[in-house]
């Protein structure tokens, strides 16, 4: 093929591609961006509803200074051009006039300055919460653990939903693409929400652009904030830190309900978790702690080690691996513990979910040890720590 037949074929694999972006782009997101979007997010806060006020007072007044100063200084090179017979004055200092352009502008700043002020102060007010969640930013998942008010003891993994095959382009993209997940956080409509924020390995951000809040999630401090929905509805964010290789794979959905819908949710979801808690001494068959494990695989290890266990970048292959096919006791310890890029899984997830994706990945694909790991081995190994 010659030249002008490779850069026409690559020119038709752009439009191609923006094509396909545009059609995923044209529907607006629900609770997320919208189709030609240019100015915030709508708000859904008191807090957002001050920062647009915010955002627009500030920007008229630099609008203003800048047509104001341009306007004075274009006038000034157009009437007063040499070619129009204009001559320079002579003169060395004007008390009047540098007291003019610093009061001014001292004015303007203190002008923008104290509403500007009230709002961030008030950003930071997180006492009198209605609830308080604990928010732990992973590589690349949310931990959210309500922690005071309706609601506490419960806990969960928030992990994004969007099917790898739509990631790859070998599926429909929806309008949700990559802003989806499989367990929302769910808070009571008209409540002060306050949020801790701390991570687990790198630094996170995170960010609901409806309510006014980015709060950084950093290893090994707590930080807090706190927003209070004003609607019912579903907002979308993002983690907004970069933090890794999937950092784009790590959204954030909020769903707001009324108050007797959040009790429901709160009722449902302890019965949930009642049901689905271990019991240690129960012992589980080689093929129903594969059939667990894969599914937990799938939730928290495939985006890094890959769906088929051949592992990407920094993250082994667990194919053939020799800590996998090794000692069983070295993959608790790293599982448990952590080790280099790899997180420490204890506390995060239960005893029998490492005790089952154990068991898979010493099961799947080319591994075939047979071994079957039960739940009492890992709570045995924890406490042994």
């Amino acid at each position: 093929m010659n030249l002008f037949g490779k850069v026409t074929r690559a020119l038709l694999y752009l439009v191609g591609a923006f094509g396909a972006a545009m059609a995923v782009a044209s529907e607006n997101m629900p609770g997320g961006p919208q189709v030609m979007q240019l100015n915030f997010a709508a708000p859904a806060t008191k807090i957002m509803q001050e920062i647009h006020w915010l955002h627009w007072m500030m920007l008229v007044i630099c609008a203003v200074i800048f047509v104001g100063v341009f306007g004075v200084m274009f006038y000034s090179i157009l009437k007063h051009r040499k070619s129009l017979g204009a001559k320079s004055a002579s003169f060395h200092e004007s008390t009047t006039v540098e007291i003019i352009w610093t009061v001014i502008p001292l004015l303007i700043v203190i002008g923008m300055a104290l509403p500007a002020t009230k709002t961030v102060v008030a950003m930071k007010d997180t006492t009198n919460s209605d609830i308080t969640i604990k928010t732990t930013g992973y590589q690349w998942k949310w931990g959210y653990d309500y922690i005071k008010g309706e609601g506490e003891g419960i806990n969960f993994l928030s992990t994004l939903s969007t099917s790898r095959e739509s990631i790859n382009n070998l599926a429909p993209k929806s309008n949700t693409y990559l802003m989806e997940v499989d367990k929302e956080m769910v808070v009571p409509v008209g409540k002060k929400i306050r949020l801790i924020t701390t991570a687990n390995d790198v630094i996170h951000a995170w960010t609901i652009p409806a309510f006014g809040v980015k709060q950084d999630a950093i290893p090994g401090f707590v930080r807090d904030t706190w927003f209070r929905a004003e609607k019912i509805g579903t907002f979308r964010g993002q983690c907004s830190e970069l933090c890794g290789a999937q950092h784009a794979f790590m959204p954030i959905v909020v769903r707001v309900v009324s108050p007797e819908d959040y009790t429901a949710w709160v009722a449902e979801k302890k019965k949930e978790m009642a049901a689905a808690s271990d019991d240690p001494s129960k012992v589980y068959t080689l093929d129903e702690q594969k059939e667990r494990g894969a599914k937990v695989y799938a939730a928290n290890c495939a985006a890094c080690h890959q769906p088929n266990g051949k592992g990407a970048g920094t993250f082994p292959a667990l194919d053939a691996s020799k800590v996998v096919l090794g000692p069983k006791e070295g993959q608790y310890n790293i599982l448990l513990n952590g080790k280099n890029a790899m997180p420490k899984w204890s506390g995060v997830i239960s005893d029998g979910d490492i005790a089952a994706v154990i068991t898979y990945t010493r099961n799947a694909w080319g591994n075939k040890t047979g071994e079957v790991i039960q739940t009492q081995d890992i709570v045995v190994t924890r406490a042994g720590k």
